[in-house]
């Protein structure tokens, strides 16, 4: 499964969301990160998914990437979904027995929650790690928060550490994954025993990993040493970012898009009190 984890990892295809500005990508990101948080209506989660679904066809991604992207989190979005449906017991009562007791504003929260996850997840999948390169996105970061410049902040720096933060992410997942069939090849289980023994069991995975990172690590200072890498002072890039007219068009329009939904839904949300 650790091998199956596809965030950080390019998908490389031929698309309209992959031809678009980076820094356009990041804009909209951010914008569907607010509409995200701020709908609350069942016909806005629905008018969202159908969006999304818009999204996933412009990134030309495949299905199983999409899963691939979600399965991990689906444990986590179960659990919020349980701890809101049993812990909020506000509104008119569903069901009732012992201690177990389901109501209708417990029951739409759990939704909400839950979907709000799976669509945050896919979003930034959708715009960041399978549409945009870490180089493209360290780009845009940088082009981005340029004006902090003023201010003295090494925004190069910053944009290059979560660059190779990204980068390193499907590389680490690999190199678990060869450890823990190297380890398991000597005898080593990690399915059965106690919640003890499996977290001793990881040790064996965990000291060796952490040994293969610091050396990944020092392996790429030295690269960038002797290509007398100095950070962001005087440098020129051989790809600069230059922004189409195709961009500002989807730019405008899937902003309008989330505007439109979020005003959707405030005016459903006061027609309905």
């Amino acid at each position: 499964m650790i091998g199956d984890i596809t965030l950080g990892r390019y998908s490389n295809t031929d698309s309209v969301l992959h031809r678009t500005d980076p820094r356009v990508k990041l804009l909209l990101y951010v914008i569907y990160l607010v509409a995200i948080f701020m709908v609350t209506d069942p016909v806005s989660l629905v008018a969202m998914a159908l969006i999304t679904t818009v999204l996933v066809v412009m990134s030309n991604t495949r299905l199983k990437m999409i899963w691939l992207t979600i399965k991990p989190v689906l444990p986590l979005a179960v659990f919020i979904v349980v701890i809101n449906l049993f812990t909020i017991r506000t509104g008119n009562i569903l069901f009732s027995k012992w201690f177990i007791v389901i109501s209708d504003e417990g029951l739409s929260r759990a939704i909400l929650m839950g979907m709000r996850l799976i669509f945050l997840i896919m979003i930034t999948s959708i715009f960041l790690t399978l549409t945009t390169t870490p180089l493209k996105l360290s780009d845009a970061l940088e082009s981005l928060f340029s004006w902090m410049k003023v201010f003295r902040f090494p925004v190069h720096e910053m944009a290059m550490m979560m660059s190779i933060a990204l980068r390193f992410i499907p590389t680490l997942s690999d190199e678990t994954q060869k450890i823990m069939n190297a380890q398991m090849s000597r005898g080593a289980d990690y399915d059965t025993g106690g919640f003890m023994k499996r977290i001793k069991g990881y040790v064996t995975v965990l000291v060796p990993l952490f040994v293969s990172s610091f050396n990944r690590a020092e392996d790429l200072a030295c690269a960038m040493d002797a290509r007398c890498y100095r950070g962001g002072v005087g440098r020129t890039k051989l790809n600069p970012l230059k922004i189409r007219r195709a961009d500002i068009v989807i730019g405008i329009v899937l902003a309008l898009l989330a505007v439109i939904l979020v005003v959707t839904d405030r005016f459903l949300g006061q027609v309905i009190i």
